[in-house]
């Protein structure tokens, strides 16, 4: 069974990525089909006492947008086994709110951030935010949220040749680097793996200003392969990731379930079935039947995403419906 639990609290987002949705939005889920927060919360418990659930991070569309995101969150780690608990979020925000959901009990966060380039970050978001994220990075660092992990996508001709700027940055800051090839997720179904940045590309473009060593670490199930940092001012022990969902799959040690704000269980993120536990919760079944239907939803989880098979079909919803 899955011990990593990706939970998205809503779809909506205040940027608009181009690699994510189109520039007027999309049509967000009603509230009534939105999960409670009690709801959220009970399917984060029986996670955790039912079916081995040991972390929990918390997604969107960005959950910094659920008004009772600190009450979730200090809920969550109240269960026991107390889980780790986490959040991805872009930012726009967090320094109001990073100092009351270090309180909640939230361990780390995770922050989308694809190029410290004003213009550049404009063009991708199609918001001129940027500032807004540096000083919730900053924030969630002074308030104790670490290691603070950045997530970034390269896009070609966009960003593509950024990568050692962004690392150098994140160093200089004392954050910790994830780059991510672009995952066919998109609102559009604009991906194509022709214009995606490989891993070996973004190899490639770090290693003209740093050497990368494999770090010794084991990987676990962890989606980030790590690397030894090396280089003029580099601080000892510094590392970046790179997540090569498409190129380098690592789905065989995948251990990550989701569920989408309104209460479906998806096995993969690229799955295109789901299970709907918001009708179990809703029609008065109990801890242990919604264990049973959550165990049956993992059952049928694939051996691999399939995004090199001929006949892969993107999955309906988009990244932001989904939940990282």
């Amino acid at each position: 069974m899955a011990t990593d639990l990706r939970v998205s609290l809503t779809d909506r987002c205040n940027l608009r990525c181009s690699y994510c949705m189109p520039a007027e939005g999309l049509d967000w889920l009603p509230t009534e089909e939105t999960l409670t927060d009690d709801e959220v919360v009970r399917l984060v418990r029986i996670g955790v006492e039912h079916l081995g659930i040991r972390e929990v991070r918390f997604t969107g569309g960005e959950p910094l947008l659920r008004r009772g995101l600190a009450d979730i969150v200090a809920r969550s780690k109240s269960l026991e086994p107390t889980p780790d608990v986490s959040l991805t979020t872009n930012a726009l925000g967090l320094s109001r709110t990073a100092e009351t959901l270090a309180k909640a009990g939230l361990d780390r966060v995770n922050v989308s951030l694809d190029t410290i380039r004003r213009d550049v970050f404009l063009q991708i978001t199609r918001r001129d935010r940027l500032d807004d994220v540096v000083a919730g990075l900053a924030a969630a660092a002074a308030a104790g949220l670490t290691p603070v992990k950045v997530n970034a996508v390269l896009l070609r001709g966009v960003n593509d040749e950024h990568a050692p700027e962004l690392l150098r940055w994140c160093l200089d800051h004392g954050y910790e680097l994830r780059i991510i090839e672009q995952m066919p997720l998109d609102a559009q179904h604009g991906w194509s793996r022709e214009a995606m940045v490989t891993a070996e590309e973004i190899f490639a473009s770090l290693e003209r200003e740093f050497t990368l060593t494999p770090d010794p670490e084991h990987r676990g199930s962890a989606p980030a392969e790590k690397f030894l940092v090396h280089g003029d001012g580099v601080p000892a022990g510094a590392t970046v990731g790179v997540i090569a969902s498409v190129t380098r799959p690592f789905c065989g040690d995948c251990d990550r379930v989701r569920l989408t704000a309104d209460g479906q269980v998806r096995n993969c993120l690229f799955a295109r079935e789901e299970s709907d536990l918001r009708a179990a919760l809703r029609g008065g079944a109990d801890d242990a039947q919604i264990a049973d239907r959550w165990r049956l939803a993992m059952m049928t989880k694939r051996p691999g995403h399939g995004i090199d098979d001929e006949r892969f079909l993107q999955p309906t919803r988009p990244m932001s419906a989904i939940g990282g």
